[in-house]
């Protein structure tokens, strides 16, 4: 079987543009991956997510493993012919899910013990167990387990938390073994604390990863307080090996990510968004809900390629959002990841030409003009 590796093409600053190569195919960077929670995209078919320029989606380890099941999703062919898509999938590892979403949570050196937010039943996740959840699933990129706290911790909080995530982090690089077309990315932890940062990455380089996360951020923080760790954080990690920021983002955080130097993005933001009535656009969101939209003939971005803008106006879509229809849903979302995916080429394509500066510059002065003035 073909390996994972991963090609830098092009840099512009710190930015960079690349290919991950996995045996199910290719993943141009800077990358966003939709989020399907539960081997699903909310409102989306496989293949529409596929027309609007993603290369790889992202699984949930937790929701997966209390249902269905990794045990029967392996039985049932594994994720990818679950869910219908033959690219690459990247699961992550349950950790923050548990921390999160789960209650009764018990926290040892062992793993964690919690009650699930489902059913109220008993689980244990640990670093092993992780590893052999994402092997029955069958995803291509698998996630260390780690622990993120959430923010605001105290600094003595932050440490022990990311010392249990390294000491996690070699239990899963064990755990995983050697499984050829397959990669295992480690989690740098350490809040907003530099020095935990540093010793985090360090921990994480001494062991040897596939490709390396930054976790314990968008918990809260601040756009400011994020950048100003993504102004070292990738810096701290191997330059030959892909650089993932985890749960991000809003446009605007992925376009500042991308300029410090990550690869790989995901967040639920664009589908979930979709499904509330956000429509975000080059000209800045759109809340299709607001009555001043119900007799505008005119589509959410005239610039946009999408199905939601080159076949509806802004009054049918604010109409079958109004009455609770299934296509809004629909619409919306494509049109949204669609956006996200456009953003992403953008920046792939001004990377490769030397010009990522005029492109943020434009992206920012675009949304600087706001909406569509009404008619």
């Amino acid at each position: 079987m073909a390996g994972f590796s991963f090609t830098l093409n092009a840099t512009d600053g710190k930015a960079r543009g690349g290919v991950i190569s996995t045996p199910r195919g290719e993943i141009r960077t800077p990358a966003f991956m939709p989020v399907g929670t539960a081997a699903t995209v909310k409102a989306m078919l496989p293949e529409s997510v596929r027309a609007t320029g993603a290369d790889i989606l992202l699984g949930n380890t937790y929701h997966l493993m209390l249902r269905p099941g990794a045990e029967r999703v392996a039985r049932l062919g594994g994720l990818h012919r679950f869910m219908n898509w033959d690219r690459p999938i990247l699961t992550d590892s349950g950790g923050f899910q548990v921390m999160s979403l789960a209650s009764l949570r018990k926290l040892t050196e062992d793993g964690v013990t919690f009650a699930s937010h489902v059913d109220g039943s008993r689980h244990m996740l640990s670093p092993e167990t992780s590893m052999e959840i994402q092997r029955l699933l069958g995803s291509d990129i698998v996630m260390a387990f780690d622990e993120c706290p959430a923010l605001p911790a105290t600094p003595e909080r932050q440490a022990e938390a990311m010392r249990l995530s390294m000491r996690w982090a070699q239990r899963s690089r064990d755990a995983f073994g050697d499984r050829p077309g397959h990669a295992l990315f480690g989690i740098m932890q350490g809040g907003v604390l530099r020095d935990l940062r540093e010793e985090s990455a360090a921990a994480l380089r001494g062991i040897g990863f596939d490709g390396y996360a930054i976790g314990g951020l968008a918990v809260g923080e601040g756009q400011a307080a994020m950048f100003e760790v993504l102004d070292y954080a990738p810096d701290l990690l191997p330059a030959d090996r892909p650089r993932y920021l985890m749960g991000v983002g809003k446009p605007d955080d992925i376009v500042g990510a991308v300029q410090r130097g990550v690869d790989m993005m995901d967040c639920v933001l664009p589908s979930r968004s979709g499904r509330t009535g956000q429509a975000f656009t080059r000209h800045g969101v759109v809340n299709i809900k607001n009555a001043r939209h119900a007799d505008d003939s005119r589509p959410l971005d005239p610039d946009c390629s999408c199905p939601a803008c080159t076949g509806y106006s802004r009054g049918y879509l604010h109409h079958v959002y109004r009455s609770g229809e299934i296509i809004a849903s629909m619409l919306m979302t494509w049109h949204n990841l669609h956006y996200f995916q456009e953003i992403m080429q953008g920046m792939r394509d001004a990377i490769a030409a030397g010009r990522l500066d005029d492109w943020v510059a434009d992206f920012h002065a675009g949304r600087a003009q706001g909406d569509l003035p009404p008619l």
